[in-house]
Parts: C-alpha cells; sequence; structure tokens
C-alpha cells in the first residue's frame, strides 16, 4: 500500500522541479522580452505591465475562483475585508513597482548585470532585515555571508566611482516586499492582483497621457512592439503561477538553492548575449557576492540537516 504513495509523490515533485525550473528560467530570461521594446521609456513599460495584469488576471482569477480555488469567492471576500490585508498590499504594491522599474530601467540601459547584482544580494538583505525589523539573531556564518557581500558592493561603489544604485533599488524593494507581505499573505495571484489594482489607476493615467501626447509606443512602435505590450501581464502571471505550483510541491531548501537560477541567467544574459562589460571591480565584487551566497547557502542548509541529524541518533 505505500508504494502507490511512494510514487505519488515522486511524481509531484517531478511535477514541483519541473514548474521551479520553468518559472525561475522565464524570470531569468526577462531580460530579452523587455529589451526587445527597449525604445520605450521605462515608466511606460512598467504602466504596460501594470494595466495588462489586471486585465489577464480579471480574465482568470474569476474562474478559478467560480471553481473553488482558494475557497471560492466568500473566502477570498472576507480576506479582502480586512484593513491590515489593504494597508500591507498597499506597501507591497509600491514596493513591487520600484522593483519592477528599476529592473526594466537596467534592462534598457544596459545594466542587466547590475539587475543580476540586486536579486543575488537580495536574500542576504532579506536577513539584514530580519535582524533589524523582526530582532532576528544571526549565527557566525550567516554574519560572514552578509560580510562577503557587503565588501563585493563596497569593491564595485569604489571602484566605479559610486554604489551600484540600481542593484540596491531591486534588491531593498524586493525585501521590503518580502517583509510586508509576511503580515498578511494572500495566496501569490491574488496578491498581485490586489497590489496592480491599487497601481493600476495612476497606470492608466500615464498611459493615457503618452497616447494623448501622440507618444505611446502602441501609436510609433512596430506591429510585434504593440504585441508584446499586450502580452506583458501574461509573461508576469505566468512564472508566478508556475512558482505558486513549486512551492506546494518542492522543499523549501531546495527552493532556496533554485532561486539562483534567476539571477545567474541573467547575468549570462547580461555577459555573453548583450555584451555587457565586466571590469575588475565588477569581477572581484561578484567573487565576494557569490562567496557570501555559497556560505549563507551551506549555512541554511547545514542548519535545515542538524535537527534532523538529532533525530535519528536519538
Amino acid at each position: 500500500m505505500a508504494e502507490p504513495t511512494k510514487h505519488s509523490h515522486s511524481g509531484e515533485l517531478k511535477i514541483g522541479l519541473v514548474c521551479a525550473l520553468l518559472a525561475h528560467t522565464m524570470w531569468g530570461l526577462f531580460p530579452i522580452y523587455w529589451r526587445q521594446i527597449g525604445n520605450a521609456d521605462s515608466t511606460e513599460l512598467v504602466c504596460h505591465r501594470i494595466v495588462w495584469s489586471f486585465v489577464t488576471l480579471g480574465v482568470v482569477l474569476p474562474v478559478m475562483l467560480w471553481r473553488g480555488r482558494w475557497g471560492g469567492f466568500r473566502v477570498v471576500y472576507q480576506q479582502l475585508r480586512s484593513r491590515k490585508v489593504w494597508a500591507v498590499y498597499s506597501i507591497a504594491a509600491v514596493m513591487i513597482a520600484i522593483n519592477w522599474l528599476a529592473f526594466i530601467w537596467a534592462v534598457n540601459n544596459n545594466r542587466v548585470l547590475e539587475a543580476s547584482l540586486g536579486y543575488y544580494i537580495n536574500p542576504l538583505l532579506n536577513v539584514v532585515l530580519g535582524v533589524v525589523v523582526l530582532g532576528e539573531r544571526l549565527r557566525w556564518p550567516q554574519w560572514m555571508a552578509v560580510g562577503f557581500a557587503a565588501v563585493g558592493v563596497s569593491v564595485m561603489a569604489i571602484g566605479n566611482g559610486g554604489l551600484p544604485w540600481v542593484s540596491m533599488a531591486m534588491a531593498t524593494s524586493f525585501a521590503i516586499y518580502g517583509l510586508v507581505k509576511k503580515k498578511a499573505s494572500l495566496p501569490v495571484l491574488l496578491g498581485l492582483m490586489l497590489e496592480v489594482t491599487l497601481l493600476v489607476v495612476p497606470a492608466a493615467i500615464y498611459l493615457g497621457m503618452r497616447l494623448a501626447d501622440g507618444v505611446s509606443t502602441m501609436q510609433t512602435g512596430t506591429t510585434i512592439e504593440f504585441g508584446m505590450l499586450l502580452g506583458a501581464g501574461l509573461i508576469t502571471i505566468a512564472p508566478l503561477a508556475f512558482f505558486a505550483a513549486a512551492v506546494q510541491r518542492v522543499d523549501l531548501s531546495l527552493m532556496g538553492i533554485l532561486q539562483y537560477i534567476g539571477p545567474t541567467l541573467q547575468f549570462l544574459v547580461g555577459y555573453v548575449l548583450f555584451g555587457e562589460t565586466l571590469d575588475l571591480p565588477r569581477k572581484i565584487g561578484f567573487v565576494f557576492v557569490w562567496t557570501g551566497l555559497l556560505i549563507f547557502l551551506l549555512a541554511s542548509q547545514f542548519k535545515r540537516r542538524r535537527p534532523a541529524l538529532v533525530a535519528e541518533a536519538s
């Protein structure tokens, strides 16, 4: 009787791994998508991403709720009556808008390497916020990891005459985004819908102003660019849907490792495909950051395995 359960678990794990790989690969290849409409204003692209995400989710979510997902309409309605949820997601909406703007600006201004750095240091910044805001205590390997990352960023700042502000903006906004959502967490797609709902009016006004001035990419761009703007919602939602499916099936320790697929692909896209310069300060800086991440990952894996080993020994 145990054998079918074992096979079922193995099958679920495989599905989860495929979903995780698809999600992180899509995120890693995002720079290629946005570069194809790189002539557009970065703010305009973010507004299109917000509006078309709102439209796409507005079609998909009612169907999912009607079929009973997340408890159906009544359960979700009760969750949305909470002022705390609206307050938390208002902050989250601002943070995700900043993150999207910094990322798209980086892609369209030949700063993809800096964008990848932002996502590399984000987990370490999460740790720092945990100490500062939540009063969490770190062990010495975690402090060492944060120290290596700080040295890496400092080397880049000194070598290039200033902080990699795009990286810092992306890492900081995403870390705050994750922190506030711990206070009132909705399912991934419902949370995104609430965020874009809060942003859609100013985004639509901005796009309307661009149209009125005759400078909208939907007016001046090619047919392909027009289609890619319409697809901005779908390419935003698809990896999130895959990610949501993955976290239900894959251990968090493994998901913690897989999260580095995205920034690694972005790094390769920036360096190999787009030919961005990797000067000596950046090389040294990335080595320090990668070393810090390796220490962080090893420490995290050891922390998770230690209770299991103690239990087995007893």
